[in-house]
């Protein structure tokens, strides 16, 4: 099988999907999968297929976080990261959330 993920992306989901926790729960389907404590994320979407592994302060995750609430999906990605900022409080999740609010990201 021809694949254009990188062996870590591939073992990076592989472990998620053995937790449970990092992809879906109880069938909810997970579109950020958090790395390097909070810097980075595996943003899966949706509408397309791909999953995109982009910093959490960059304007490419705004803009496919913008993408993904235009196409619904807004109050999910927005309570996965108020869950991400309680599980780890320390790796600055409630400040990626601000970012994207400021941006208006999840206005409809």
């Amino acid at each position: 099988m021809a694949s254009n993920t990188s062996k870590t992306a591939r073992a990076s989901v592989r472990a998620g999907q053995s937790t449970g926790g990092a992809l879906s729960v109880l069938g909810e389907y997970k579109y950020l999968i958090p790395l390097a404590s909070g810097r980075f994320a595996y943003v899966r979407n949706l509408t397309n297929g791909k999953t995109l592994h982009l910093k959490t302060d960059s304007e490419a995750f705004v803009e496919e976080i913008r993408a993904l609430s235009a196409a619904g999906h807004g109050a999910k990605i927005r309570a996965e990261l108020e869950a991400l900022n309680a599980a780890s409080p320390q790796d600055g999740w409630s400040d990626t959330e601000k970012r994207l609010v400021d941006a208006g990201v999840f206005e409809g």
